[in-house]
């Protein structure tokens, strides 16, 4: 996981992105935080990390594996967005004109 904590640039006082800070790592205490303006992010530090630590995801909820377990509550107001890295590949095709024949 990846925190980006955006549009720091229209913060005027440090306290208050210091108090985002802390609502942000009561949601997740594990990611790190970078804030950014403008949602200039650098792709390396988003794509690729190997987030995903199944141990460290046990800890947090031991019975993540159970499949008897109850049905899962999800917070509607936490969204996800994936990026389909295969799409410049297919483009690359269309402009070499392998789609016309």
């Amino acid at each position: 996981d990846r925190l980006l904590l955006n549009k720091t640039d229209l913060v005027s006082e440090a306290e208050e992105l210091d108090r985002i800070e802390a609502r942000l790592r009561g949601i997740n205490g594990f990611a790190p935080i970078q804030r950014c303006a403008h949602s200039d992010v650098s792709v390396g530090s988003v794509l690729g990390i190997n987030g995903f630590d199944l141990q460290r995801a046990l800890k947090a909820s031991p019975t993540l594996l159970d499949a008897r377990g109850g049905e899962t509550k999800h917070d509607a107001s936490v969204t996800s967005v994936s990026i389909d890295q295969g799409a410049a590949r297919h483009m690359r095709t269309v402009q070499q004109g392998a789609l016309d024949q």
